[in-house]
Order: structure tokens, then sequence, then C-alpha cells
């Protein structure tokens, strides 16, 4: 489930996009007639675009959230909207990683938070 239309890294800065279409699963039933992606959702889109800050060490091994600090939710995010995320590291231990992220559209600021991520060798 790819979450991220596009990514760049702006310096120690990971800028991602994702178009939200409206055909997406997660807006079936969230809400009947009022279509909102779901925070975990938006948890998860700033994740994948995140990852990217540590593309060098994930040959060989997955990422997975070992937590998520400090999420807040400030504004719903609807069918059309196209969801900007930053994200930095703010923080490293060994293959443990902890990363600022926010999430705006049209510039107001939908979600923000700090994730946790763990790199796990792949079997």
């Amino acid at each position: 489930m790819l979450l991220v239309d596009d990514v760049t890294l702006e310096g120690d800065t990971a800028v991602g996009h994702y178009h939200v279409t409206g055909e997406e699963f997660f807006l079936k039933g969230h809400f009947p007639g009022n279509p909102v992606v779901p925070g975990v959702i938006l948890c998860e889109i700033m994740g994948q675009c995140c990852c990217s800050l540590i593309k060098d060490e994930l040959p060989g091994r997955t990422p997975f959230y070992a937590g998520l600090d400090k999420v807040r939710f400030k504004n719903p995010v609807r069918p059309g909207d196209t969801i900007e995320i930053r994200g930095i590291i703010t923080a490293r231990r060994g293959l443990t990683f902890f990363v600022d992220a926010e999430a705006k559209v049209d510039g107001k600021l939908c979600s923000k938070g700090s994730l946790i991520f763990t790199l796990i060798d792949n079997k």
C-alpha cells in the first residue's frame, strides 16, 4: 500500500506529497457521506515519506514502527486534497530512528508527531 506520490530530500529534510483521490479503500466507510482520511493513515503517509531519510540503511531490512509520540490531528484531510509531508531525523540509536514529521494541506497543519522506526533484518 504505497501512500506517497513523490519524495525529495532537501538537505536533512524529507519532503513528500500524496494526492487523496477519493477512491482509496480507507475512505469507503470513514465516514459515510463525509469522507475523511483516518488518523492512522496520516501516520502511515508521514512514515512512508520519512523512510526516505534512512534509505541507505534499508537494503536487507524492513522499517517497523516502534512508537508514535505526541501525535496530534489538527485539521481533516479530504478527497481532492494534496498532502505535503515534511520530516527530519532528530536522533538515532543503532538501527532505531527518531523523526519529527508534519503533514499539511494548502499550508494548513493537519497532523504532526514524533515517529520512531526500528529496522529489522529480512529473513
